[in-house]
């Protein structure tokens, strides 16, 4: 069984952690990936393949599987594909300057994954490991495919899309903003089927994927709402952190923000309550992995 250094896998996790520094929005895991391969260049071992699976680097595997201790201490956040810091993990970057030392301190923090375990050398080539890293890099391709479905949507199917799921949630669509200009309006929902209740929720959606909705964007979308009503902003791309600021400070006309993986965590945790031909709109289905064990 294949081993490698607890110091080799710090330096790889601050390296990864150095990339990830000027990026506070993160950075797709592929991408990071891709940097360190540059900047810290592989060794030998590293550098060869599974004789079981010759078209995967161990490379890759070892630097996913050396992030796990960081991932369980709170220091790097992973979600759909994408990595990124907490000030926790800013903190500890700067405070344990040895990558050895930096890895084990993360390795203290995940105390159930480091109990029983040896100091150093670490197993790169166990079934924990591929365990870990096959599923965290499934759950990866499977994002950016539900991602790139969605871009390409037609953008009244993704408007459909956002109906069906607010009325999946107990909301009444009472108005769909028809083809052409909407005037900063695509949906209105209300709490009961006559519209009578408090909050009425305007809803603006934007498909495009490209770009982060910004400061403008929600100011011009706080203008078309009443004291008493609530926004509701569905942006496949995100919105910048000006914007995010811009919404929170709102004590009336309040905004919700709405981002892809937001609205795709709302559609799984109300499917079931999906009709069937809403269900069509962005269909989904759950597969079981092994998981690792942890101890």
């Amino acid at each position: 069984m294949a081993e490698i250094t607890r110091a080799r896998t710090g330096q790889m996790v601050r390296k990864i952690f150095e990339i990830l520094l000027p990026l506070p929005d993160g950075l797709k895991a592929k991408d990071i990936l891709e940097k360190l391969s540059k900047e810290l260049p592989p060794t030998e071992f590293e550098n060869s393949t599974y004789p079981t699976n010759p078209d995967v680097r161990r490379f890759e595997k070892i630097a996913r599987f050396s992030t796990i201790a960081p991932v369980k201490a709170g220091w790097l956040i992973k979600n759909k594909g994408s990595w990124s810091l907490t000030e926790v993990g800013r903190k500890a970057f700067d405070k344990y300057k040895d990558p050895e030392q930096f890895q084990k301190e993360a390795g203290l923090l995940y105390k159930q994954w480091a109990k029983g375990r040896p100091e150093d050398p670490v197993i790169v080539d166990s079934p924990e490991a591929n365990a870990s890293t096959t599923y965290e890099e499934a759950e990866e391709k499977a994002w950016a495919e539900i991602y790139d479905y969605l871009r390409t949507m037609n953008p009244y199917d993704f408007q459909e899309l956002v109906k069906t799921l607010l009325i999946a949630m107990g909301y009444f669509v009472n108005w769909i903003a028809p083809p052409g200009q909407d005037g900063g309006i695509d949906l209105i929902a209300d709490p009961d089927p006559l519209g009578t209740k408090n909050p009425r929720i305007k809803v603006q959606v934007k498909r495009w994927g490209d770009k982060k909705v910004d400061v403008d964007g929600i100011r011009s979308f706080i203008a078309v709402l009443g004291d008493q009503e609530v926004g509701l902003y569905v942006a496949l791309g995100g919105f910048t952190s000006n914007a995010e600021k811009e919404a929170r400070q709102k004590e009336t006309r309040k905004i919700t923000l709405i981002d892809s993986e937001k609205l795709f965590d709302l559609w799984e945790e109300f499917y079931s309550k999906l009709p069937e031909s809403g269900r069509r709109l962005l269909p989904i289905r759950k597969i079981s992995y092994l998981a690792p064990r942890e101890e």
